[in-house]
């Protein structure tokens, strides 16, 4: 009997745990999957969270043993936080279209202008609906099947219920506030990154500065992929997944 693995799928901004649907459908049996909505987005709606460290507080109980975390975007911080937090509880993570800085600050030119998310959190109180596309819009800005991916991101959030107001304000926060480049250093368990390179929220020079700055010899760049990989290129998604989970279930 193989030996399994348990992968917790953690998901963005705007989003809820159905976007990971497709993937884990096509994933081997030996991966058992845990998905989970963050506070304020789909089945946790009614769940407050104001901080980065309150999303962490959520994933805590999902499991009591080391296991391999995904993380996309939001989701991504999250899970940075949890191995910086409580080490005993990951194994390895796979951090996607994930900055540890997503503003772009003076030392830090590998992110996105601290505007856009003003920009969104401006719009976000005139009309939600209308900010939430323009996001998705954003997220697959360059792919040949852009709108393809749109409409699979906006039945995911339509299947498990929009995210509050509060929750959506809260997370654009957490995304132009939070900061965990230093946390890189110190977390002791495997790091895996994908990225695209039209992701036009993760600039692709990260790749390279994650590999000479903070010595991470496991990035892989997608240059066809945009912000949502797993969904637009989900067979070389599943393909590193797959390498990440083997090299657990071998040590």
């Amino acid at each position: 009997m193989r030996t399994s693995v348990t992968c917790v799928f953690v998901h963005g901004w705007a989003m809820n745990s159905a976007v990971w649907d497709e993937c884990i459908n096509r994933l081997p049996d030996w991966i058992k999957v845990v998905v989970v909505d963050l506070p304020g987005h789909g089945s946790m709606a009614n769940v407050q969270a104001d901080s980065l460290d309150d999303y962490v507080q959520a994933l805590v109980p999902l499991v009591h043993q080391p296991v391999i975390w995904v993380g996309w975007s939001l989701g991504g911080l999250a899970v940075l936080r949890l191995a910086e937090l409580y080490p005993q509880r990951v194994a390895a993570a796979l951090l996607v279209a994930t900055n540890p800085c997503f503003v772009r600050r003076a030392d830090w030119p590998c992110a996105v202008d601290a505007k856009i998310f003003d920009q969104f959190a401006d719009d976000l109180s005139q009309n939600q609906e209308k900010t939430i596309r323009r996001f998705l819009a954003l997220q697959v800005k360059g792919l040949p099947d852009a709108m393809k991916v749109v409409r699979q991101l906006q039945t995911s959030i339509q299947s498990r219920g929009q995210a509050t107001t509060q929750a959506l304000g809260s997370g654009l926060r957490v995304l132009l506030e939070t900061d965990l480049r230093q946390t890189i250093k110190l977390i002791e368990c495997p790091l895996h990154w994908s990225l695209g390179g039209k992701d036009s929220l993760v600039p692709a020079a990260l790749a390279q500065v994650l590999k000479q700055d903070y010595a991470q010899d496991n990035v892989v760049m997608n240059t066809a992929a945009s912000h949502a990989p797993f969904i637009s290129h989900h067979d070389d998604f599943i393909k590193q997944l797959l390498a990440v989970a083997e090299k657990q279930r071998c040590s």
